[in-house]
């Protein structure tokens, strides 16, 4: 018989000053049109409510500031771990810790989160997704706040949906979680790879759905 528990929990990722215009170092194009959608699945029962947030060093080493003669949205790094190495590329200075730009944007419904995690926090590592780095050699926590909430589905929206929104729903359809990201919830860095994302999400196990849709639908009615 098929598994019909359901306990799902709402991940809302990077949704920071940073990531938005006007003013963010690193504004995802249209990002201010998620916010509705974001504040309307955060009154709906889920019984989790989750928001993370990049929380880098100055220093990070995604900031092309980091490797001099490099130029962000061009350049790329090589990060090394004890796993192996991988190539990451650069950007202009974000997210850094105790800035303004680090901080969720205000017309987000804050006091409808029940939890914020941080990522991104070692300065040599890069970490898209919201649990872990691609080697898994940080660990933000999240899976461990998700099992022990008992959490069966984890609906996914936020920025950007080509990084780190990708990222983060690919780690929860592989760590057991059924996962879904909410498409008006979410923007992309390059528009024009929206397709392209969501064939290879559904490759992963994880489908893009409507907020107008059964599945967004299910959370209110609890089962």
């Amino acid at each position: 018989m098929a598994n019909t528990h359901f306990k799902p929990a709402l991940i809302i990722v990077d949704v920071q000053a940073d990531f938005c215009p006007p003013n963010g170092t690193l504004a995802v194009p249209n990002a201010l049109a998620i916010i509705p959608t974001i504040n309307h699945l955060l009154t709906l029962p889920f019984p989790l409510k989750i928001a993370t947030k990049d929380w880098h060093p100055h220093n990070h080493t995604s900031f092309a500031s980091t490797h001099p003669g490099t130029s962000p949205f061009v350049s790329t790094t090589t990060i090394t771990t004890p796993v192996g190495s991988y190539e990451t590329k650069l950007w202009p200075d974000h997210c850094i810790q105790g800035t303004p730009g680090a901080a969720l944007l205000p017309s987000l419904s804050i006091a409808n989160i029940d939890q914020v995690v941080e990522k991104g926090q070692r300065q040599d590592i890069e970490m898209y997704s919201a649990f872990f780095d691609p080697h898994k050699c940080v660990d933000s926590g999240l899976k461990d706040v998700l099992e022990r909430g008992g959490v069966t589905d984890v609906f996914v929206v936020g920025l950007a949906f080509d990084y780190c929104v990708r990222a983060t729903a690919v780690d929860a359809a592989a760590e057991g979680f059924r996962t879904w990201v909410v498409g008006e919830g979410t923007k992309a860095v390059d528009a024009g790879a929206w397709d392209e994302v969501v064939g290879d999400l559904k490759e992963k196990g994880v489908r893009v759905v409507s907020v107008h849709g059964e599945e967004v639908a299910r959370v209110g009615v609890g089962k």
